[in-house]
């Protein structure tokens, strides 16, 4: 009984082992795939050229089930195979594979709008996939650095650009469904054909690209020619023909990244306007007051030239009764005039020149001595005078 025990044993595990074979194998995923793992098991040299022997076998961004899926191959399809890893091999991606970069770190160049340059550097190239979002896809195949070129495939999607796998992207199948067929060079890898520049992406996507290339031109000249305006005197620049360029850019619904670019330029512009404007303000205000300074310094030197030499007289003028207040002598003011009758100040006898019958004196030229204060009732000058002197 025991033996027979045994035997079934034997016979589940044998189908265990069997159904195993059958399927992809699972590896760890979330991680980038670079390093080469020797396998235990004999293969050609590496590259090879290998033979798909099943239908609907699944590309895989990694080594491992748990990897997700980029396409399929079918039978009689050929694959360049350059290293492998367990039980799976990694193969050059083949025709209609596809990866994904950032936007953010690509230019288009505006000789070509069929290439992305890159911007940045370490920008990462993730393995595309049609069953994964951009935003998903987050197998790592390389880093490219700045300057280097990629073939745009003409899509879009959540920030980033599709772009054909740059050399030194892997993608992997099941080494199961592969059949060596011999040494790169020495065998046709017919599926190479296949990789000719691509005529299914749409007429729009295409007018799109050619737009956004042409509008990129535009942009980088127009920047130029706002740097040019920026090297010259503040008085000197002037931005209206360039921010009329940049608007109608930016209002370009197919314009793309140039549209984006116009809208910042934009911006910064206004800044530039508005920073003038100050300076303009400020340049005006100054020239007014210097104006208002010189005016000032003009009437003053006038003033001084018609100011007489008094000597030790307060005032001198023709002496004055003052209507302005009553008869009464404690009241009694009186007022100098000049020549032609206007009045200079009022004044105001002390102790000692009450004493003087002031009254011979009206309507003489008289000069005062005394102190000046202002008079609160008229806002002129009051000279409290102690001795009034007759000058004619």
């Amino acid at each position: 009984m025991q033996s027979h025990i045994n035997f079934f044993i034997l016979i589940i595990l044998a189908g265990l082992v069997s159904v195993g074979f059958a399927q992809e194998t699972a590896a760890p995923s979330g991680k980038s795939v670079a390093a080469d793992d020797t396998s235990e098991v004999s293969v050609p040299s590496f590259p090879y050229v290998g033979e798909i022997t099943g239908n609907d076998v699944y590309i895989r961004s990694g080594p491992g089930t748990n990897y997700y899926r980029c396409g399929k191959l079918n039978k009689a399809d050929r694959v360049k195979v350059v290293s492998r890893r367990t039980v799976w091999s990694r193969i050059v991606p083949p025709a209609g594979s596809f990866s994904w970069i950032s936007k953010r770190y690509v230019s288009i160049d505006p000789d070509n709008s069929a290439i992305g340059i890159v911007a940045g550097d370490a920008v990462r190239v993730y393995a595309g996939s049609n069953y994964r979002e951009p935003i998903h896809s987050e197998i790592l195949q390389l880093k490219l650095n700045k300057g280097e070129k990629v073939k745009l495939l003409g899509e879009e999607k959540d920030d980033y650009y599709k772009i054909t796998p740059p050399t030194g992207a892997y993608l992997w199948v099941s080494t199961q469904y592969i059949k060596p067929l011999g040494p790169v060079g020495k065998v046709t890898l017919a599926i190479e054909s296949k990789t000719e520049p691509r005529t299914d992406i749409p007429a729009v996507v295409l007018t799109k690209i050619a737009v956004e290339s042409e509008k990129l031109k535009e942009y980088y000249a127009l920047e130029k020619q706002a740097e040019a305006e920026r090297a010259k005197p503040k008085p000197k620049q002037n931005y209206t023909d360039i921010k009329k360029a940049l608007v109608k850019i930016a209002g370009n619904k197919e314009a793309g990244k140039a549209a984006r670019y116009s809208e910042f330029a934009i911006k910064q512009i206004e800044h530039f306007e508005l920073a003038l404007e100050v300076a303009k303000a400020v340049r005006l205000q100054d020239a007014q007051l210097q104006q208002i300074k010189e005016r000032i310094d003009k009437a003053r030197a006038t003033r001084l030239a018609q100011v007489q030499d008094l000597g030790r007289f307060a005032v001198i003028g023709q002496f004055q009764i003052s209507s302005v207040y009553g008869p009464e002598a404690e009241l009694k003011h009186y007022r100098i005039i000049d020549d032609s009758g206007k009045t200079i100040c009022y004044a105001l006898p002390g102790d000692l020149a009450s004493k003087v019958d002031l009254s011979k004196l009206v309507g003489r030229k008289v000069g005062l001595v005394g102190t000046i204060e202002p008079h609160p009732q008229t806002s002129r000058a009051l000279v409290r005078f102690a001795e009034i002197t007759e000058l004619e």
